[in-house]
């Protein structure tokens, strides 16, 4: 089978997955919902924060992690945010599961050996 092919198939098969038909329809009914998608808006704003801020190396405070936690309680409490985020994380799942198939079929392409990740032990062939 034609590597070009089976990645059109698989296009099709995930926009016709259950879980990209519910999470477009999530997404549209918190885009029609301004409360909810503020809400989203506001979540999403902090957890990138928050993000940026572990990536910098500038350490995240308990607190600061609480109150995310916290706003993510408040969050889920909107049964329109709430869905959104389920469907988003079943998405989420799913494109996990299909990277991983993805990558188990090609690692034995990737000899480590060549890639310069197996550590050297001092002897030369």
């Amino acid at each position: 089978m034609n590597p070009y092919n089976a990645a059109h198939t698989l296009a099709k098969a995930l926009r016709e997955s259950d879980e990209f038909k519910k999470m477009k329809e999530a997404q549209e009914t918190l885009k029609n919902d301004q409360s909810a998608k503020q809400m989203m808006l506001d979540f999403r704003s902090k957890q990138l924060e928050l993000q940026k801020q572990k990536l910098s190396g500038i350490e995240v405070s308990k607190e600061q992690e609480e109150k995310l936690e916290k706003l993510l309680e408040v969050v889920n409490m909107n049964m329109v945010a709430k869905r959104f985020l389920q469907a988003e994380y079943k998405v989420a799942v799913l494109l996990q599961d299909i990277q991983k198939i993805i990558s188990e079929a090609t690692s034995e392409i990737y000899d480590s050996e060549l890639m310069g990740l197996e550590e050297e032990n001092g002897e030369q062939e």
